[in-house]
């Protein structure tokens, strides 16, 4: 159960040991975040759900890079970037647009879609498939296109 969150903790230790910042900062926000998400449900996260915390903080630096690079931001972009980069370390490994397309017409083929209307029987599959593996906007990017 405390896999990742050991992992993440031995991590902050080093980073405090080595006094890299940036590095304590983010786990001590992750650990934070896993933290009150602990409090909010009343029961210790499994692994899953500290992924879902992992995967979210992700996603929520790759639009906070997005929103910079519209107002020109380089050095709040290189700091973003930074950090995704060691959240990223603890998430699976990203697959390409290919396999996403391929294992979303299988989920299409099981699930007996056919058009746009079926989405919403589509996507809850098809993300439980890839786990963390792709990001959603991605992944409903492709599916829409196969069904239109």
């Amino acid at each position: 159960m405390d896999q990742i969150i050991d992992l993440i903790k031995n991590d902050l230790k080093k980073a405090i040991k080595s006094q890299d910042t940036i590095k304590k900062s983010v786990y001590r926000f992750i650990l934070s975040a896993i933290h009150n998400e602990e409090i909010k449900l009343g029961k210790e996260l499994d692994n899953d759900m500290v992924m879902k915390i992992m995967i979210k903080q992700a996603q929520q630096r790759k639009e906070s890079i997005e929103a910079f690079k519209l107002g020109s931001r380089e050095d709040l972009i290189s700091k973003e970037t930074k950090e995704l980069k060691i959240i990223e370390q603890f998430l699976p490994e990203q697959i390409d647009d290919s396999e996403i397309k391929n294992l979303a017409k299988e989920t299409i083929d099981a699930v007996g879609a056919e058009s746009i209307k079926d989405l919403g029987k589509v996507m809850p599959i098809l993300m439980k498939k890839l786990s963390g593996k792709a990001e959603g906007k991605i992944v409903n990017k492709i599916v829409t296109e196969l069904l239109s």
